[in-house]
Order: C-alpha cells, then sequence, then structure tokens
C-alpha cells in the first residue's frame, strides 16, 4: 500500500497520488515537480540562479522558473481556458533574465500562474477540451487530461535541467 495523497516527503514534498480517482492523481503529479523546482532554487543567491549550465547554454533556474510561469498561463489560460491573455514576461519564452527581477518576483508570478490555472480548472472533467492556441498544432483540441500529462512532462524534463544546473552551482544533486 503506498502513501496517502497528501503525505509529504521528508523534503517537505507532496508524494503524488499513487491510487484513487484520476483526477486527484493528475493533479498531485504537477503538484510534486513544483515542489521540485522550488526546492532545487531553495537557498541560492541571486548571482547562483543566474548562472548558466554550461556554454552555449544560456539555460539558468531563474530562467526555468520564468519559463515554467509561462507553460502555465499558456496551457491553463490560454487552451484550457480560451483566454487571449499576453506573455507574463517580455521574452514569451520566459527565459530571458531581467537584471532587476529576482527569484522572489518570479516565483510570485509563477504561484500566480498555478492559481489561475487552478480557477480555470475547477470542476471540469479531464476530458474537457480546449484548443491548442499557437505553434505546429495550432487550433488542434486537447483534453484537460492531455494538458495534465503534457504538463507534468514540461516540469519533468526541466526538473532534470535543474538537476544539472544546482549540481554545477553548488554540488547538491538528488530530490
Amino acid at each position: 500500500m503506498g502513501p496517502e495523497a497528501s503525505a509529504t516527503l521528508p523534503d517537505g514534498r507532496p508524494v503524488p497520488a499513487m491510487t484513487g480517482d484520476e483526477r486527484p492523481m493528475l493533479e498531485s503529479w504537477p503538484a510534486f515537480h513544483r515542489a521540485t523546482l522550488e526546492l532545487k532554487c531553495a537557498g541560492l543567491d541571486d548571482a547562483q540562479l543566474r548562472t548558466a549550465s554550461a556554454a552555449p547554454s544560456r539555460l539558468t533556474l531563474l530562467g526555468l522558473v520564468q519559463h515554467l510561469a509561462e507553460v502555465e498561463r499558456n496551457w491553463f489560460q490560454r487552451v484550457v481556458g480560451g483566454l487571449d491573455v499576453p506573455p507574463v514576461f517580455d521574452d514569451e519564452s520566459g527565459y530571458v533574465l531581467d537584471p532587476s527581477r529576482g527569484l522572489g518576483q518570479a516565483l510570485a508570478v509563477w504561484r500566480r500562474e498555478i492559481v489561475r490555472g487552478r480557477e480555470i480548472c475547477e470542476g471540469l472533467d479531464p476530458d474537457a477540451t480546449g484548443r491548442i492556441a499557437e505553434g505546429p498544432p495550432a487550433g488542434s483540441e486537447v483534453s484537460l487530461r492531455w494538458v495534465f500529462i503534457h504538463l507534468i512532462e514540461e516540469y519533468a524534463r526541466h526538473n532534470g535541467h535543474a538537476d544539472i544546473l544546482r549540481e554545477r552551482i553548488d554540488g547538491v544533486t538528488g530530490a
């Protein structure tokens, strides 16, 4: 028998649901990955958060937080909600760093986008559909279930990047 959906790991991250209804399981994995991203950024100063992984890449932990704020906005507000909302940051990818924006502001924006996404999805069935707003599959219909699965994939991939960034910065591994 696995942990309850409300169980947490010693580092404070929620344990994703291992059994139960589909919707709580779909919501528990993004919650785990969001907490993982925050953990990867914890305890670092601004210079460290802006440290790129390895040339020629300019990928940074701060850029990942900003990018994932854009991801949350795009998939939940634009695709599921059908809202015409502009990018959160000047660069719609979110990767470009502004010298005046630190982790606190980026995390606040990211958390706000998560809350807005939850509000839009509240009460929706996993079979509810939206339309991809842009890119090669623009106009394609996708289910909320697909969006959750894609979000899980997106966070898992970027948390892998965050693992490498954090290890390069200060040697911390795991999580």
